[in-house]
């Protein structure tokens, strides 16, 4: 199974392990975020050994699903894709959308309770 796959396959389990639990939105970021911060320590270690690595697409939805502080974690611990142009745009992109969806989301809670 390529790699690509097997991340995709450990968001879907994130996801599912998220929606049975009590907080499904808290599980979720924390889940995704310890994913995305092991992916980019793998593709790190994929490209010092001239491995398959990760599709920079892949990072991308990672971080814009909710993985984004594990990928901002892993980029500097590992000094991982922390000078890569446009990633580093688009990765930057990501956050603020995510950011944004996610207060506009707890705002919109806020006011139905």
């Amino acid at each position: 199974m390529p790699l690509n796959y097997l991340c995709y396959f450990l968001l879907a389990l994130a996801a599912a392990g998220s929606a049975l639990s009590p907080s499904p939105l808290a599980i979720w970021f924390v889940l995704t975020s310890a994913l995305t911060f092991m992916i980019y320590g793998a593709d790190k270690m994929a490209a010092r050994k001239a491995w398959r690595r990760v599709p920079e697409a892949t990072l991308l939805i990672c971080g814009l699903v909710g993985g984004w502080p594990g990928a901002i974690l892993g980029q500097q611990l590992f000094r991982h894709k922390t000078q890569k142009q446009p990633f580093k745009t688009w990765f930057m992109i990501s956050v603020v959308l995510n950011v944004a969806v996610l207060l506009a989301a707890l705002a919109l809670i806020d006011s139905h309770l």
